[in-house]
């Protein structure tokens, strides 16, 4: 036995339409194959075209399932509230929204000018706070939701080489907490999810030396390297019923780094 079929499977997701941004690689690719997996009709955005199509058409063969999804750069709102519009129409309005699309470019405190702040907020920030706004409306009409934030917990262990994304992450539990009570009148909850070091591809190729290596094993309590898979478990249950008196919390996924 597999140690995936040993793993929960919630059938409140069955049929629920969910929407992930940045799905098509990395975290993302494995949050989408989670919900996929669960039996619930997903559509994603991203702005990786080819492994995009690749991992719709894999789920498309391997599961007999229709996955709906469009290349799109998330800086551009306009966009995204297109893709936001003609997903709804071909699946029907989402129950679930997971805002994941992000990208920790490294850069320094003096090499920051006003237009590269603005393209990382445009990256790490905007897209989460303009998808809940164009997909609230059909929670509302289905009569709850839930919205799952990724956060970080990058900069809550004072990592460094990163300020502009430390910034847009760190906001993200403003952005749960300060929208909780105003969409939990329609029961719809919303929270974070904090992934520790994950290791994805771009990670382990850009990121992952001798160096890291030691960092891992000196603060993780865990021994074991962190999964794409390993934060999509938590994104499942808060997704699921079974999370539905959770709301205005963070979740962290991190191997107990922080």
């Amino acid at each position: 036995m597999s140690k995936t079929s040993k793993l929960a499977r919630y059938p409140s997701l069955e049929g629920k339409n969910v929407f992930i941004t940045g799905g098509g690689t990395g975290i993302g690719a494995a949050i989408v194959t989670a919900f996929a997996e669960q039996g619930a009709q997903v559509a994603f955005v991203d702005v990786a075209e080819h492994e995009s199509r690749l991992l719709a058409d894999q789920l498309t063969s391997t599961l007999a399932t229709k996955v709906w999804w469009r290349t799109c750069d998330v800086r551009d709102v306009v966009a995204l509230q297109a893709a936001t519009e003609d997903a709804a129409r071909a699946l029907g309005d989402f129950s679930v929204l997971v805002n994941n699309v992000a990208r920790d470019d490294r850069h320094t405190l003096e090499s920051v000018t006003p237009e590269y702040w603005d393209e990382r907020m445009a990256v790490n920030q905007r897209p989460a706070f303009f998808a809940i706004q164009a997909l609230v409306p059909g929670m509302k009409r289905l009569g709850a939701g839930s919205i799952i934030n990724l956060g970080s917990t990058g900069w809550q262990t004072k990592g460094s080489g990163y300020p502009c994304y430390a910034v847009a992450k760190s906001s993200v539990n403003g952005l749960t907490r300060g929208l909780a009570d105003t969409l939990g009148a329609d029961r719809i909850r919303i929270n974070t999810v904090s992934p520790g070091w994950v290791m994805t591809e771009r990670q382990i190729k850009m990121w992952l030396n001798a160096e890291g290596e030691a960092d891992i094993q000196r603060n993780q309590c865990l021994p074991d390297k962190l999964q794409p898979s390993d934060v999509a478990r938590m994104v499942l249950f808060l997704a699921s019923d079974d999370g539905a008196m959770c709301t205005a919390q963070e979740f962290k996924v991190d191997a107990g780094w922080n």
